[in-house]
């Protein structure tokens, strides 16, 4: 894999976007010539689009936090960190 042209760090991060959006494209924009093109206005785009967001950033199962959503990890790292903690007894 070639590194593009950029600061640390950007040359994977635009290898890995070029290929999400290669593959968008091609599942979702892009006309077959043997299938319908699933996707035919821009609010179609649109919409599967924001269902795509959403599922990644709310239902996905994560293997790194213990396969649970995102979200639902979230939540249970800030009750944990904002639970009320005990007073302290008097010695």
């Amino acid at each position: 894999m070639a590194p593009s042209i950029g600061s640390v760090g950007d040359a994977y991060d635009n290898c890995l976007m070029e290929s999400i959006i290669g593959l968008y494209k091609t599942e979702c924009v892009r006309p077959d010539p043997f299938v319908k093109a699933p996707l035919k206005t821009v609010s179609d785009v649109e919409y599967a689009t924001m269902a795509g967001v959403d599922w990644y950033n709310n239902r996905r199962l994560h293997s790194s936090l213990g396969n649970v959503p995102p979200t639902k990890f979230e939540a249970a790292h800030y009750d944990q960190i904002t639970a009320p903690r005990p007073a302290a007894q008097p010695v």
